[in-house]
């Protein structure tokens, strides 16, 4: 697990030399994520002059208490540049995202962004999508018809609970996650479940990402 860590922190390190003075500059969310905006508040302390978008709450907070400074979602055109983890990647930049429960913002900040970074650490390269289940996000009104749904797409779904409850996002919607196996064509699926009605967003995110920029051992290799 220390191993892994250390590879976040070489992905992060790598990823944080990409960006330049007058960026709009995304800030994902969850641990990979963390360790990337940890790293901008050094550089800005140093003198990089960006403003962030944050894809959480937890990430708003933390930017804040680096003195990054930040910009509201409504109030850009684009960004340049996000960098954000992935909880599966393939080399075929396809990636699950959304463990963390952000997967609606960070889907949103990257649609807008020019150049999509995802830092991981080796164990999340996959040769298919599906080990890790797909965070589908639904309105609750609609949780019961949707696993419903889903299941007729084979995909086996569970309401995320904690503290004993039914997890609610920063926008008031549950997550399914979904089993759906090993996913030989994830943009089809992608598809299928963007047509389910009441279904907000999932975590399967396809042409989104531009580069992964992934720790190994001691060393970071670059898929683009």
């Amino acid at each position: 697990m220390e191993s892994f860590v250390n590879e976040k922190k070489l992905a992060a390190k790598e990823a944080v030399k990409l960006l330049s003075d007058n960026q709009i500059v995304g800030l994902g969310s969850g641990s990979s994520a963390t360790l990337a905006i940890i790293e901008i508040g050094e550089r800005v302390k140093n003198g990089l002059k960006i403003k962030g978008v944050p894809t959480s709450d937890k990430s708003k907070e933390l930017a804040i208490s680096l003195n990054i400074p930040l910009l509201e979602i409504g109030d850009v055109d684009f960004i340049d540049i996000t960098i954000d983890g992935a909880d599966e990647f393939t080399t075929g930049l396809d990636l699950i995202k959304g463990g963390g429960s952000f997967l609606l913002k960070e889907k949103v900040v990257a649609s807008l962004t020019k150049q999509e970074i995802i830092i991981a650490d080796s164990s999340k390269k996959v040769e298919l999508l599906g080990k890790f289940t797909i965070p589908v996000e639904v309105i609750p009104y609609a949780s019961r018809y949707v696993t419903g749904q889903l299941e007729k797409l084979n995909g086996i779904g569970k309401i995320r609970f904690t503290d004993n409850k039914p997890l609610v996002t920063e926008e008031g919607n549950y997550i399914i996650d979904t089993d759906f196996g090993l996913i030989t064509d994830p943009a089809t699926l992608s598809d299928k479940l963007h047509a389910i009605t009441g279904v907000v967003e999932h975590g399967l995110f396809i042409n989104l990402a531009s580069m992964v920029i992934m720790g190994n051992g001691d060393s970071t290799v670059t898929f683009s």
